[in-house]
């Protein structure tokens, strides 16, 4: 794969799982942040069972429909689930505890997948390629993954980086990546066919980007 890359005049990579990897310890934390700071009377391992369940249909429906949940919908969705009298919430107290919520994130950081990673990015970049991230979010906005990539120190190799929270958009929808594809152009003016997106999601990344024109190359 990694030579593969060096055909082409940019790469677009995705995040989850093609560079980072969820740290187990977060997760974990972050469950019983929820059940304390929403002053949920079930047992954690239900509220787990119940994040978990909203996380994967979430990120379902996104791919499937296109669009993005809000992470303040998502929390309803699974308050409800947990019969909570959703009335109860201020909507300020969503906003503070994704505040608290990000603290832990920083805490408890994402695992760059390989080592070896940041070397091959700067050598792609060495080698006059231009490079960016086009992600789906769910529970993790934008704005925090942004603050992970500088912590690696790897937002200096990506001209920009596209999250379906802040476009309003999911992969596979063609516009996310046509609006993908509208930066790029900036940067340079380049034909569909000199692009290649890396991805770990066969319906997301590897179909999406094909059917909108690019190369895509599937981590499996």
């Amino acid at each position: 794969m990694i030579q593969k890359l060096y055909n082409y005049k940019h790469i677009s990579f995705d995040l989850w799982l093609t560079l980072i990897k969820s740290n187990p310890q977060f997760k974990l934390e972050r469950n019983r942040l929820f059940k304390d700071f929403f002053r949920i009377e079930k047992p954690l391992e239900e509220v787990n069972a119940v994040i978990r369940k909203y996380d994967i249909l979430t990120n379902y429906i996104n791919e499937r429909v296109g669009k993005n949940f809000d992470t303040l919908e998502i929390y309803l969705l699974i308050l409800d689930a947990l019969g909570e009298n959703l009335d109860k919430y201020e909507i300020g107290e969503f906003n503070t505890f994704y505040d608290l919520s990000e603290e832990l994130l920083m805490q408890h950081k994402p695992i760059i997948l390989d080592e070896k990673l940041p070397q091959l990015l700067e050598n792609l970049k060495l080698e006059g390629k231009s490079m960016n991230i086009l992600s789906n979010t769910a529970f993790i906005k934008g704005k925090s993954l942004k603050k992970i990539m500088k912590h690696y120190g790897m937002d200096d190799f990506f001209s920009f980086q596209i999250y379906s929270d802040e476009a309003g958009v999911s992969k596979p929808n063609q516009l996310i990546y046509q609006i993908a594809y509208d930066e790029i152009v900036k940067i340079n003016d380049i034909s569909k066919s000199e692009i290649i997106h890396v991805g770990d999601n066969r319906n997301s990344d590897y179909d999406g980007a094909k059917n909108f024109g690019f190369h895509a190359h599937l981590i499996v």
